[in-house]
Formats: structure tokens, C-alpha cells, sequence
């Protein structure tokens, strides 16, 4: 029940209680690390216009198919340590080798339909106070339970989230009947979020997908209110039932709020998105009135609790429980506000995704042998004015790519004796980009293989330059900055 983020992104900010994410940022999850700008001393002077390798420099003897789906990079046997560094070593999630949690932390609980779900550290702090509260609320009714009504509060928290899960898995299965990536499933403080990480083709199936995780907790709390009839109101498993219920028609009628970043907010940019067929329309006119409803909760909740609109009459409550109800009003507010920012800000970036394109961005290049000296390279691309170096084999293919921050690494009078090869990337076939790529199949590509460097291919397999992932970065933000037409 959240978004961004896509990415990291960069991700849109959590909201509360189950509404889907349009995902962590599409892009520029990209090893920014690994590359190390290079020193004036030792950057290959740039060109003023992007050349073609193929039409002076390469013909290649054989074609390369740049268009199949990216597989990660595998290290072959022996490979020096210096040449791993220059490519992430991601699990199936992209996250980096040995950690098993999201960009936010997190424990993994299990991949229902190939989906990792995480439970957020910040869910620990959640469900202690339901159970405090809860528990309270279990002596007032059941006081001869004793101190066991923590332990039936504790059950309460975990069931709860559990209905929050399954309202998050029926946003998880809508998008995968879309064929649209699911990232993961985080639950954390006040919810849970389902980061899908592309848009809805159509306005249709936005709506769809907002629209099944209400409907899924309206059928939860239906069938808890049925299973109350079957049970004696004044027992646990009568208030546990009850507890549930109120819990899902809560986080129902909470998530069709008309507002972005919530379920309703999604439905309502869906609709105005089908009558205007513009889809930034909906989400602005959506995330503006996501903020006045983050206004409304902010001033709203503690006015209603305190004149005891809702909750206990207003000669019960105290000067804590106002304490309480502001603090808890002001984190939903600051998440819905962020949240609705955070949508403005990926509806701007998806409309300049189009301005990224990876044969406009592309370097020029020369081909090097294995043996050549890095000094003689460099003169020889100082001299074609190119600014990347591609090794090839004795057939003229290309086999690896140079990396600019390898060069930077050696010192100007040790360049006479170092082969290129030491400093080169081993190419697979995720670090070769088609040069057609646009936008956000663009960001896909490099996320899904992260690399400082990548070879780019004409469709028929011709070498066009290297695509430098810092070029990219540069270009993305120089888009994002340009004022919103």
C-alpha cells in the first residue's frame, strides 16, 4: 500500500495499512559506486558529436544478439579480484551478495508466487503496541484472562498483519496477471507495500489493480464477521473475531480514501486518466488531494477523538490519550504527504524517461588488442577522439571493455607496461545494450546488470560505442531538472 519507487529509490514513501507502490525507482540502480570518475590527466578527451564505431573502426565478423532479456553476469573460474569488483554480486531481489533484506532492511519470510515478502524492523515496534493496547482493551472485557492477554494481543497483531499481507497479495497477483514486475512485499510500520515496478498500460487495469486490496479486506472482514455468529461474543476467540473484522474495514475504508498514495488515490488518477487519456493529469489532480487528506488527518483525527466522535466518550480521555492520538495523527499525515509527493515526483520522472536514450548517450570507441600497452591506447583514442576502448580477439570481436576507472587507477609512467587486458570487464551478455533502447527499458537493462560500462549494438549486431553508466546518471538528472511542461 505505498509509493516509490520506483527507485531508490529512490521509492515512493511508505503508506499506511496495504496500498500497492508503483515501485522502487526504474533505474540508477547502478553501482554508482564502483565507478570512480577519472582525473583530467588520465580522461579521454571527449568528442563534440557521438560517432558510430562500426562506420570507420569495427566490422565485426559475426552478429550479436543485444536483444535478448539481460542474464547477471557470471564470473568465469580464476578471474582476478580486481575484475569482480567492477560488477555487483546481486541475488535474484538486486540486492547486494550476503544481505537478504530490501533497501530498507528487513527480514524475509517467504516468496509466495515467486514474490519475496520482508517483514520491516519498524513491524516489531508496531506490533509490540497492539499488543499493549490491545491487551487493555482485553482486561476491560475478559479480565480474567490476567496477564495472558498479551499473549491473545500478540496473536491479534501477528493475524492483523496477516490480513494486511493478504490484502498486499491480491495487488501482488493483479499485476502479475498484468505481467507487471513485482519487486517485493515489505511489511512495516502501519502496513504493508507492494512495489510493482511498471506502470499500468491502461487506465483499466490501474483501476483493477488499486481496487483489489480493498476488496480483499472487505471479504476478510466479512468472513470474520460470519465467524463471530458461530462463536459466543465474550470469548477470546469472540473478541479476536471481532477485533479483525473492525481491523479489516478499517484498513478497507482507510485505502479508498480518493487520494494518492493510497488505493483510492490510484482508482481516482485511473478514472481521470480514462476520461482525459492523460495519465499525468490524474496522478497530479490524485496527489493534491492526497495532501489535503494528510491536512484532514493531521487536524481531523485528534478533533474527532477529543469530542468522542470516535473512540471513548470525551470525559474518558486524558492528556496522554491526546498525546497519543496527535503523535498517531501526524505519522499518518507525513505519510500520506509524502507519499503523495513522492508520486508527483515519479509522474515528472516517467515523462522524461523518454529523453534517455542509449544511442544518443553512447561514447565513441576504438578497438584495442589483449597486448596492447594502456599508453599506446590511449594515444591511439586521443587521435580518433574517442573516449572508450573496446579489446577484441584476433578476429576483430569484441571480448571486453576497458574500464575508465581502472585506467584513472594507474599511475602515467606505469601505462607503457600495462596491457589493457588487466584493466578490462569481461563482456557478458547483459553488459551489451541495444542502442534502440529508450527510457525505461534503458534503466531496466542496466539495473537488471549492474556495470560501469557497456557495450552498445546496433539490432543487426554491429558495435556502436560504450555507454558509460556515469553518462547516464548525468543525463537523468539534467532531465529531471528541466522545468514541467
Amino acid at each position: 500500500m505505498k509509493s516509490l519507487a520506483r527507485e531508490g529509490e529512490s521509492e515512493e514513501g511508505a503508506t499506511a495499512l496495504g496500498a500497492t507502490s508503483a515501485g522502487p525507482l526504474p533505474g540508477l540502480v547502478v553501482m554508482r559506486k564502483t565507478l570512480r570518475p577519472a582525473t583530467d590527466s588520465t580522461r579521454i578527451p571527449s568528442t563534440q558529436r557521438h560517432l558510430a564505431l562500426h562506420d570507420r573502426y569495427i566490422t565485426p565478423r559475426c552478429t550479436i544478439n543485444a536483444t535478448h532479456a539481460p542474464q547477471p553476469p557470471r564470473h568465469p573460474p580464476g578471474e582476478p579480484p580486481e575484475r569482480r569488483k567492477a560488477v555487483a554480486d546481486t541475488d535474484e531481489t538486486g540486492e547486494r551478495g550476503g544481505r537478504r533484506s530490501g533497501p530498507g532492511g528487513g527480514l524475509l519470510m517467504g516468496r509466495p508466487f515467486g514474490v519475496p515478502v520482508y517483514v520491516s524492523p519498524s513491524w516489531f515496534l508496531v506490533a509490540a503496541l497492539i499488543t499493549w493496547v490491545f491487551g487493555d482493551q482485553l482486561d476491560r472485557v475478559l479480565p480474567d484472562l490476567g496477564p495472558a492477554r498479551y499473549l491473545v494481543s500478540l496473536f491479534f497483531a501477528v493475524a492483523f498483519y496477516a490480513s494486511v499481507l493478504v490484502h498486499e497479495l491480491a495487488h501482488t497477483v493483479a499485476a502479475l496477471r498484468f505481467k507487471l514486475p513485482v519487486r517485493r512485499i515489505q511489511l512495516q510500520f502501519f502496513g504493508g507495500v507492494s512495489e510493482i515496478e511498471k506502470e499500468s498500460e491502461t487506465p483499466g487495469r490501474e483501476f483493477v489493480l488499486a481496487f483489489v486490496g480493498p476488496l480483499l479486506s472487505l471479504i476478510l472482514a466479512g468472513a470474520f464477521y460470519l465467524g463471530m455468529k458461530a462463536v459466543d461474543p465474550a470469548t477470546v476467540p469472540g473478541v479476536l473475531l471481532a477485533g479483525l473484522m473492525i481491523s479489516n474495514l478499517l484498513v478497507a475504508a482507510f485505502n479508498l480514501l480518493p487520494g494518492l498514495p493510497l488505493d483510492g488515490g490510484r482508482m481516482l488518477r485511473a478514472v481521470i486518466w480514462g476520461i482525459t487519456g492523460k495519465p499525468m493529469t490524474g496522478t497530479v489532480a490524485a496527489a493534491w488531494i492526497g495532501r489535503g487528506l494528510a491536512v484532514a488527518v493531521l487536524l481531523g483525527l485528534p478533533l474527532l477523538t477529543h469530542t468522542g466522535a470516535v473512540g471513548n466518550r470525551s470525559a474518558e480521555i486524558g492528556g496522554m490519550d491526546t498525546v497519543m492520538d496527535a503523535l498517531l495523527a501526524a505519522i499518518l499525515a507525513a505519510i500520506i504527504w509524502t507519499g503523495a509527493g513522492n508520486s508527483l515526483r515519479m509522474a515528472r520522472l516517467r515523462e522524461h524517461l523518454p529523453e534517455l536514450r542509449a544511442r544518443t548517450l553512447t561514447r565513441r570507441a576504438i578497438p584495442v588488442e589483449n597486448a596492447t600497452p594502456l599508453s599506446e591506447a590511449l594515444r591511439r583514442a586521443n587521435e580518433a577522439g574517442a573516449r572508450a576502448l573496446v579489446v577484441v580477439d584476433g578476429h576483430g570481436d569484441p571480448i571486453a571493455i576497458v574500464r575508465e576507472s581502472a585506467i584513472a587507477s594507474v599511475p602515467e609512467h606505469r601505462r607503457p607496461w600495462i596491457a589493457v587486458s588487466t584493466l578490462a570487464q569481461d563482456l557478458t551478455d547483459g553488459m551489451k545494450v541495444s542502442a534502440d533502447l529508450t527510457g525505461e527499458e534503458l534503466l531496466d537493462h542496466l539495473r537488471a546488470t549492474p556495470a560501469t560500462e557497456y557495450l552498445v549494438l546496433e539490432p543487426t549486431g554491429e558495435i556502436y560505442g560504450v555507454l558509460s553508466t556515469l553518462d547516464v546518471e548525468k543525463a537523468f538528472v539534467k532531465a529531471m531538472a528541466r522545468p514541467q511542461s
